[in-house]
């Protein structure tokens, strides 16, 4: 039974209340047998959507939000979304959207709690901070940021930053988001997160393999590093010394794996005709294969300083500044 023929549900993103369901003339038994047979699907207590469409919704942002939508149904006074789920509508990355619970504010609280599957935070925020946008009240962006990296800790939290930091964010005004922080657990964790903070990591993987390079402790990374031939160019995600470091996610060889992988060799193949080193970060080495990550890249890095030595200062007529990769867009 497709839930779009019901008015209700298609002003509420193909959502329906157990209310609205009886008032559309079914019954309670009805609604569990849909439910059992898998064609509505409960979001939550109460709320449901269309079981083939949640199955086909895109599992990073689009399921997500539908669940904080059910969350707004569900609930008597409107909520302001906050953490992952305000993390989600401002695009600054989550660790695991797939699973992540619905974060609320609810300030007469004083500590965090879970009920419902809706976990609620109590830390105070100022009225200014909270804005509508996708339909949902959120803790701005800048604030969101750093409830990330309270919450997950400082990569996470560095690279909501970074997000932050891309779609126009200023560090001035991370920097007055923390201030009223003061005396709050893991404001050193904040504060370090907003000072490494870099809008050249151009996706949340790439600033998790930063903090990995940054936890390497071989110096800080320059990000999207260009070089040039005159003819043909390549970026980099991120150098130290002569050694870039590359992050391979699976999108990019997802179309044309064969066609993809033989465009990375010879560009890879380009890179080193300039005597630079590198190493390859994948999602797991950010992750369960940290510590023999951190090994690797070591080891890697050491070799490429023993070959080629750290100065790039013979590179300099090859080097691409950061403005020609803006204007590539």
């Amino acid at each position: 039974m497709d839930l779009q023929g019901y008015l209700p549900a298609r002003a509420q993103h193909g959502l329906i209340t157990h209310g609205q369901a009886l008032d559309a003339g079914l019954q309670p038994r009805d609604v569990a047998r849909l439910v059992a047979c898998g064609e509505w699907v409960r979001l939550r207590k109460g709320v449901y959507a269309d079981g083939e469409a949640y199955a086909a919704a895109e599992p990073f942002r689009e399921a997500p939000m539908l669940r904080m939508r059910a969350v707004v149904l569900a609930v008597a006074a409107e909520p302001v979304f906050t953490h992952d789920s305000a993390a989600i509508v401002h695009r600054l990355g989550v660790p695991d959207a797939r699973t992540s619970a619905p974060h609320v504010a609810r300030t007469s609280h004083r500590a965090t709690r879970t009920t419902g599957g809706i976990i609620t935070h109590g830390a105070p925020f100022a009225d200014r901070q909270v804005i509508r946008t996708d339909g949902f009240l959120v803790l701005d962006a800048a604030r969101t940021a750093l409830d990330m990296t309270r919450l997950h800790g400082l990569w996470p939290g560095m690279a909501a930053c970074d997000a932050a930091l891309r779609q126009g964010i200023t560090r001035a005004e991370l920097e007055r988001a923390a201030e009223p922080m003061r005396g709050w657990p893991h404001k050193r964790r904040i504060d370090r997160a907003v000072e490494l903070a870099d809008p050249g990591a151009e996706s949340y993987l790439e600033s998790l393999a930063r903090g990995l390079v940054i936890e390497l402790g071989v110096g800080t990374p320059q990000t999207q590093f260009g070089i040039t031939d005159g003819n043909r160019r390549a970026w980099c995600d991120m150098r130290v010394g002569r050694h870039v470091f590359e992050v391979d996610g699976l999108i990019k060889y997802d179309d044309d794996p064969e066609g993809s992988l033989l465009d990375e060799k010879l560009r890879q193949d380009f890179v080193s005709g300039f005597k630079l080193g590198a190493s390859r970060i994948t999602h797991h080495d950010c992750f369960a294969g940290r510590r023999a990550a951190l090994q690797r890249l070591g080891r890697e890095f050491d070799d490429t300083c023993r070959r080629f030595g750290t100065s790039i200062d013979d590179l300099a007529p090859y080097i691409l500044p950061r403005s020609a990769r803006v204007r590539a867009g």
